[in-house]
């Protein structure tokens, strides 16, 4: 799936956190983290489970008080503000928040009540809802009775039924299928070109791709914060691609060897992240032929946005195990 994002003009930060921490007894689950968001930004938010993901945002959101640390949303100050920010951020969970046995409208009109927005607006809105996505003709179908894409197009919708600055998405696409998932970030890249900041977390990269930057979290702290080609192009050690019938033998072969810094399952193939370009290849190739496992191939590669992903988990001491 290839998402292509329409280019537009930037300004001052809509999201901006400094040292933000929150602790849970001895427990530091989010640790001194700052970054800006501007408006009308496609955030991403990155990181294996227990990396802090979910504690940050739920105090980006009001729900949670930080610790310490200083942070304001909309405007808004995330620690003594916090009503007032849910009053005005939109949020969609990856459970979407629907209700099965009310209708497409009767939702929309539910919602509209919910987020308190103007009687004279309501129509306007539920009709806006209605064609962003693409559900004029279910307007009077139950919602539990809706395709998977489209319940999602649905919450999304109910989502910025108040025209929010900033929405927040908390893995919306689990579970979707690709082509639904590309209609849905269509979407997102129509809010986003009219000045609404998204925030999305996921662990689809080909949507990290998508975003305009990328945080990762790991262990609590922030860990990388760039453009997903700025950090693609900062991997610093050179990445290449073995091809071999036995992979599972050439991983054991390999565990332990001083020229190979890293290496990983990546499909049929793996991913060694080497020392160097010319004696680490020689040794790999060497080394494997040592051991009876036949090379189809070496060849270096540019890094995927997941090879990043993995490597600077790991430089950070991996991924926290519950």
């Amino acid at each position: 799936m290839t998402l292509a994002r329409p280019a537009r003009e930037r300004a001052g930060p809509a999201v901006e956190v400094e040292q933000l921490t929150r602790r849970f007894g001895d427990f530091v689950a989010v640790d001194r983290v700052s970054f800006a968001v501007a408006p009308g930004e496609v955030f991403g938010f990155l990181g294996p489970n227990g990396a802090g993901k979910t504690t940050t945002i739920k105090m980006l959101n009001g729900l949670l008080a930080p610790s310490s640390g200083r942070g304001r949303v909309a405007g808004l100050d995330v620690a003594r503000e916090r009503r007032a920010i849910r009053r005005s951020i939109g949020y969609m969970s990856q459970l979407f928040s629907l209700y099965g046995d009310l209708t497409v409208e009767e939702n929309i009109a539910f919602f509209s009540g919910l987020y308190g927005v103007a009687r004279e607006r309501r129509a306007a809105r539920r009709d806006w809802v209605l064609e962003m996505a693409g559900l004029g003709d279910e307007r009077g179908r139950l919602t539990a009775e809706l395709s998977l894409g489209w319940k999602q197009r649905l919450a999304l919708g109910c989502a910025v039924l108040h025209e929010p600055p900033i929405l927040f998405l908390d893995e919306p696409t689990s579970g979707v299928d690709p082509i639904s998932r590309r209609r849905f970030w269509d979407l997102i890249y129509q809010l986003a070109g009219g000045g609404t900041t998204v925030f999305v977390s996921t662990h689809y990269m080909e949507e990290a791709e998508a975003c305009d930057r990328l945080a990762l979290m790991n262990r609590g702290r922030l860990i990388a914060l760039d453009s997903p080609a700025r950090l693609r192009a900062g991997l610093a050690e050179p990445l290449f691609e073995l091809a071999t019938h036995d992979a599972i033998g050439a991983l054991a072969a390999l565990d332990g060897a001083p020229e190979v810094v890293r290496a990983g399952l990546f499909g049929r193939h793996l991913h060694l992240t080497l020392a160097d370009r010319e004696g680490a290849a020689a040794a790999v190739r060497s080394r494997l032929d040592a051991r009876g496992v036949a090379v189809g191939g070496l060849r270096e590669i540019a890094p995927s946005l997941e090879d990043v992903f993995v490597a600077l988990v790991e430089a950070t001491g991996g991924a926290q195990v519950d």
